[in-house]
């Protein structure tokens, strides 16, 4: 019972933050490099998820990929597929939520970049693409780390947005966060005791380690 919350908050919480690496180094890289109209409003829609509640977020996404939303019609209509109340619908939220802190840890990385050595490398001839995967990435690499780490403890841990979307269907959709509230609910203390004490220290070993790391890479 405690088994299957704890593999599918670690499988959704995986896959999200794949997604919010990528997404997230791809937009820090173009708003800090690039100027354009809507950049403002644009880093505003990334951004907003991290302050708005998560169950506002949820019933957004819900609004957009449930059955009668924009995405969600256009994929039932010529795909039959049903995007809400499944395991991809639970990634989705978590990405979502969690986007912001790899975002912000990703951007504030590019931004202490010294344009230097990039400046250089120019000189030489070399590439954008090149300088940014030789140069720029492993400089802001630090950064880039602690927004993979918190982007992952925020999407282990989500629960407003991931309940909104994807419910609570056990071995498909039951999170950790969402299996404690219904054991709370049941009055079934002692799962919910469990789980929130896994979720604590998993948390709290990433956070430490991360911690070390920075550390120890600031002395070298």
């Amino acid at each position: 019972m405690v088994l299957s919350p704890i593999l599918i908050s670690l499988k959704v919480a995986l896959v999200a933050t794949i997604f919010t690496l990528i997404v997230g180094v791809f937009l820090a890289q173009v708003f800090t490099k690039y100027d354009f109209k809507g950049k403002n409003i644009l880093e505003v829609l990334v951004i907003l998820p991290m302050v708005l509640p998560p169950s506002i977020t949820g019933y957004g996404l819900l609004i957009l990929i449930g059955k009668r939303g924009f995405i969600g019609k256009f994929m039932y209509n010529y795909f039959g597929v049903t995007l809400v109340f499944t395991w991809g619908s639970a990634c989705l939220a978590a990405a979502i939520v969690s986007l912001p802190l790899m975002y912000q840890s990703c951007k504030a990385a590019f931004l202490n970049v010294n344009h230097v050595f990039e400046n250089a490398a120019r000189t030489l001839g070399a590439g954008e693409n090149r300088i940014f995967w030789k140069i720029t990435l492993p400089l802001a690499w630090p950064g880039v780390v602690s927004g993979i780490v918190l982007s992952f403890a925020r999407a282990l841990g989500e629960f407003g947005a991931t309940l909104m979307v994807a419910g609570n269907i056990p071995g498909k959709t039951e999170t950790i966060p969402v299996a404690m509230y219904y054991a709370v609910e049941g009055g079934d203390t002692a799962t919910a005791n469990l789980l929130m004490g896994i979720v604590v220290a998993f948390s709290f070993i990433l956070i430490f380690s991360l911690n070390s790391w920075l550390k120890n890479k600031n002395y070298k």
